[in-house]
């Protein structure tokens, strides 16, 4: 999200990225398509292409491609729709090459040590430099696709208030946005494999990735010289010439941005369709408005939780998603939870029916009860294979991935 004036204050703009796979139209295995697009529309090599009110850019890399709002969205409502008209004109570019784009957080049955292909034009330097650092051949790097939102803050106060707020957040949204229970051609038990992954991404520098978990840090001063500094410190024997030591080495599950004013969260598994991604970024600006409100309990107290326990109850939402249970009764009293055990699904309902009624809200709320009443897309994904996670079952299942993309609506597994 690239600002046009400074400061937005909070929640006063939006910035949304989708990324996706492009796939065989046939097969549905992984094509390295990106670039072609992308000089369809900019008659070049471009990494990144001004498309009316979203632009489309590259990745790391060619088999997927980036959408987000071509500067701050003022309201969240439309976008879903915009996304939409988005991917369907990327899948009339496609067509030629049969080939189209596909959702979900991670090809299911992708070998990224075989098919990989980095981003060969412009910017390439980066990405070779991550390559030679990290083997970006595994899962980690090659095989996964999310959503990212971007929240403005105007100066430390809400830059503090924000962090805080996301921070105690962040272990409950695989919970909703759970899309990637298929890895290697088989289902693994964990529904959320692409943060998995994610966490494992760079290990041999594990400062990069933290515990996925923000340190409680509120200013900008303490973020440089806890987050930042420490991160370029342990990069620079790896990367002496300084080519990827910029804020967006930060890998945690949120990081903040300074070049644009913003919070981007990052642990969002993309979704089946526009609409689900949407209803699930509303749901998180509404409760995290409700953080910085202190409805539940004050900034201090929301400030004062380490990185430990938040991070323990991410790892069982990662494994489990929404029927992961949480039984630390401080975090939901955090929440303003009645009891002291429940659900991450259980949690959430509590959550959205505390959302105050509001006009427009119609198209955010029928995805998302989806989503509360069937379970997370990797729960839905799961039990649309009953018995059968034959090879045949699991390309018909994708395929009915790409059908909710076409048309914009969630995935419904039919009784089996």
């Amino acid at each position: 999200m690239t600002v046009d004036r400074i400061p937005f204050h909070l929640f006063e703009v939006f910035g949304v990225e989708l990324e996706y796979m492009i796939v065989d139209s046939d097969s549905l295995d992984v094509r390295p398509l990106a670039d072609k697009v992308l000089y369809e529309v900019a008659g070049g090599y471009e990494s990144e292409v001004v498309v009316g009110e979203l632009a489309w850019s590259n990745e790391l890399v060619l088999h997927v491609i980036e959408l987000k709002t071509n500067g701050p969205a003022r309201s969240l409502n439309g976008l879903a729709t915009l996304f939409h008209e988005h991917t369907a004109r990327i899948n009339t570019i496609l067509e030629p090459f049969n080939a189209c784009l596909l959702p979900t957080a991670m090809h299911p049955w992708m070998d990224p040590h075989r098919e990989m292909t980095l981003w060969p034009h412009g910017y390439s330097v980066i990405y070779e430099t991550y390559n030679r650092i990290f083997d970006c051949r595994g899962h980690g790097w090659a095989n996964l696709q999310s959503t990212h939102i971007n929240l403005p803050f105007a100066d430390n106060r809400e830059f503090g208030k924000l962090h805080a707020a996301i921070r105690l957040l962040l272990p409950l949204l695989p919970a909703l946005a759970a899309s990637s229970p298929v890895m290697d051609g088989r289902l693994t038990g964990t529904m959320d494999n692409r943060m998995v992954t994610y966490r494992k991404n760079s290990a041999i520098i594990p400062s990069i990735t933290g515990s996925v978990i923000p340190e409680p840090v509120f200013t900008s001063a303490d973020y440089d010289s806890k987050i930042f500094q420490r991160i370029y410190a342990d990069i620079r024997p790896h990367d002496p010439g300084g080519i990827i030591q910029h804020e967006w080495l930060n890998s945690r599950g949120a990081i903040a941005r300074y070049m644009r004013n913003t919070i981007e969260i990052r642990v969002l598994d993309i979704q089946e369709a526009p609409a689900a991604d949407l209803a699930i970024v509303w749901a998180i600006v509404e409760v995290l408005k409700q953080f910085v409100a202190e409805r539940w309990i004050g900034l201090e107290e929301q400030m004062a939780w380490s990185e430990k326990p938040l991070q323990a109850i991410l790892l069982d939402v990662v494994e489990d998603a929404e029927s992961a249970e949480i039984n630390d009764a401080d975090y939901l009293k955090a929440f303003g939870f009645p009891a002291k055990r429940c659900t991450a699904g259980q949690l959430w309902a509590h959550l959205v029916s505390a959302i105050p009624a509001g006009e427009g809200q119609e198209e955010f709320r029928a995805p998302l009860e989806v989503i509360l009443e069937q379970g997370s897309l990797s729960r839905r994904i799961t039990k649309a294979f009953g018995n059968d996670s034959s090879p045949r079952r699991l390309r018909e299942v994708y395929r009915a991935m790409r059908d909710c993309l076409e048309r914009n609506i969630a995935y419904i597994p039919a009784e089996r």
